[in-house]
């Protein structure tokens, strides 16, 4: 098993390492507890990486490994903060940077002013992705049935999930301070059309797989997984400040724990663990429709991040034990059979 994750455990020597140099063990312990921190926001985003990853091809899977890593550690942990840093304060990305190593505490509170603003983005990304898989017509095994089902029969209303994740928007919008309407309803609003482009674009290229849509293998479906990578860690970027203001602590923690979440799904697929646990895509599914739901629920109420991961782990957890319990079933009542 150890075998499997040699990438990030030498990524955690190197941060834990490098985390000593810049502050000695206070640092390291921070490093620690971030890569914690995101591995556990991020179980659901790893089963849901493998359920798209599972239709590309060998190559494909390794580029999102090779190329997926340094975009997801360095790109959405480090450069995207300090870009909306950036946006905020009219300032260049090489001044946002100068403010966050010789200012923390201001650069900190400039990006956690755009919370709602990030909350919207990604959980009506988010949002597309969970009434996506739940609206499903084509989705012909359910977990949890007398919701599942009913969901599956609307999803014959065009666009449903779009008017639905738009309808929440709005209505979370009512709960953000006035001067902040316009932006959160905009950001929302992004977040759909990410998500329509995400998934239009490798329509268009992919066309139709045996009758069923699915995330196609290519520059447009490694988008659309960075995008649902970006919208996971957003929670993480922001939480981290209440450890440190220190980005480059932020980055390393953070950046460990999507090194074994990116490992962990191709572990998934390695032994095939979708297919012996049947429930588990719809566990993740659900998990990320709690995610954004707390999201949304974030604009009126403080959630700690501690909440959003136990939730997150629950769900996958009831999932895998759901199957468990039906294969066992299955197996009593073949034995019965014979």
């Amino acid at each position: 098993m150890l075998k499997d994750f040699k990438i990030p455990l030498s990524l955690t020597v190197l941060a834990l390492v490098a985390a000593y140099l810049l502050g000695g063990v206070k640092d390291m312990l921070i490093v620690a507890v971030l890569s914690v921190l995101e591995i556990s926001l991020s179980l659901d985003n790893a089963v849901v990486n493998a359920s798209v990853l599972k239709n590309w091809s060998e190559k494909w899977r390794n580029r999102f490994m090779v190329f997926g890593l340094p975009v997801a550690v360095f790109g959405m942990r480090l450069v995207f903060p300090l870009l909306i840093v950036a946006v905020i304060g009219h300032i260049g990305l090489w001044d946002a940077l100068r403010l966050a190593i010789e200012s923390p505490e201001q650069y900190a509170a400039m990006l956690t002013s755009a919370h709602h603003e990030v909350s919207a983005f990604g959980g009506a990304f988010l949002l597309m992705v969970f009434f996506k898989f739940m609206l499903d017509t084509e989705k012909d095994e359910h977990w949890i049935g007398f919701l599942e089902g009913p969901m599956r029969h609307l999803g014959r209303i065009t666009a449903l999930e779009v008017a639905l994740t738009l309808g929440i928007i709005i209505v979370a919008s009512f709960y953000v301070p006035g001067a902040e309407q316009v932006s959160f309803l905009l950001a929302g609003a992004f977040g759909v059309i990410g998500f329509v482009i995400a998934h239009g674009v490798g329509d268009l290229v992919g066309g139709e797989d045996t009758g069923t849509r699915v995330v196609r293998e290519g520059l447009a479906g490694f988008l659309y997984l960075e995008v649902l990578d970006s919208s996971f860690s957003f929670d993480g970027v922001i939480g981290a400040f209440a450890l440190s203001n220190n980005i480059f602590l932020i980055a390393l923690g953070l950046g460990v724990g999507a090194a074994y979440i990116r490992e962990m799904t191709l572990v998934l697929l390695k032994k095939g663990t979708l297919a012996q646990y049947r429930y588990l895509e719809h566990g993740a599914f659900w998990a990320i429709g709690a995610l954004a739901a707390i999201m949304f629920l974030g604009v009126k109420f403080d959630v700690p991040e501690v909440v959003t991961g136990l939730v997150g782990a629950a769900m996958i957890g009831a999932a895998v034990w759901s199957s468990i319990v039906a294969q066992r079933r299955e197996a009593r009542a073949a034995v019965a059979g014979e």
